[in-house]
């Protein structure tokens, strides 16, 4: 009789804590469950395919669960990203910061983009051209290698390059290409209108601040805007089509 009730006991015990491991469970889910995802900092890649990223894998959409999974750590091994940071806003809200790699230029490599860096560091390579970054042209090198240095000869250029392009994007301009010619000599390409900046590298700025009220009045056409020498206080640039050229 005594063991009989004992094992009631038990069996009572056991259907207690189940219903509690159970209810535990079913709150957490329930409360849990992602239903709000903000995304910030990313351009290479949207916003469901950074979601899809991070929030892989069975528990993926349990806002509990990716918080003990990205504690004190981000998302890491990623093309194009540095890190991505995950951060709990609410029991049913995420936030997902995205830190991209500081891409400079491209340079085109055996049929693949070799992404680089403002130090010349080749850091990614893809069969797909990311938009908003240039390819850069004239440089000569023989091979490359993801994780060192672009072999070219004068380490300079890569100033120049980031110079530029930080302009490009302070005025809100999108180049195509980039060009350096052996003299020093700098084109950009945007479409099928080239600006032609000559190699004075103290002057582009000025040049590159007068772009976003001339460039509009070329579009549709094809050509090189010649502006080799610096003309203070408004002075004209001559456009030379491509069939005078």
């Amino acid at each position: 009789m005594f063991k009989r009730k004992k094992a009631g006991i038990i069996i009572l015990v056991f259907i207690i804590l189940a219903a509690v491991v159970w209810g535990a469970g079913y709150y957490v889910i329930k409360t849990y469950t992602v239903q709000q995802v903000y995304v910030e900092g990313n351009v290479h890649y949207t916003e469901e395919e950074i979601k899809e990223i991070v929030m892989k894998g069975a528990f993926g959409n349990n806002s509990l669960y990716l918080s003990l999974k990205y504690r004190n750590k981000g998302v890491k091994d990623v093309p194009f990203v540095d890190v991505m940071d995950v951060k709990v806003l609410a029991p049913d809200t995420i936030k997902i910061i995205v830190y991209e790699k500081v891409l400079t230029g491209y340079v085109k490599f055996m049929d693949t983009y070799m992404y680089f860096d403002k130090d010349g560091y080749v850091v990614e390579s893809s069969g797909v051209r990311t938009a908003g970054v240039p390819q850069i042209m004239g440089l000569d090198f023989g091979y490359m290698v993801v994780g060192q240095e672009l072999p070219v000869e004068d380490r300079s250029v890569f100033n120049n390059i980031l110079n530029i392009t930080r302009l490009l994007n302070k005025y809100e301009l999108r180049a195509d290409k980039l060009y350096f010619g052996e003299s020093g000599e700098i084109t950009a390409c945007f479409g099928d209108v080239k600006v032609a900046f000559g190699n004075d590298m103290n002057t582009i700025g000025d040049k590159l601040m007068l772009l976003p009220e001339l460039l509009p009045s070329l579009q549709g056409r094809s050509g090189t805007l010649q502006m080799e020498t610096y003309i203070e206080n408004g002075g004209r640039y001559i456009f030379k089509p491509e069939d005078a050229q």
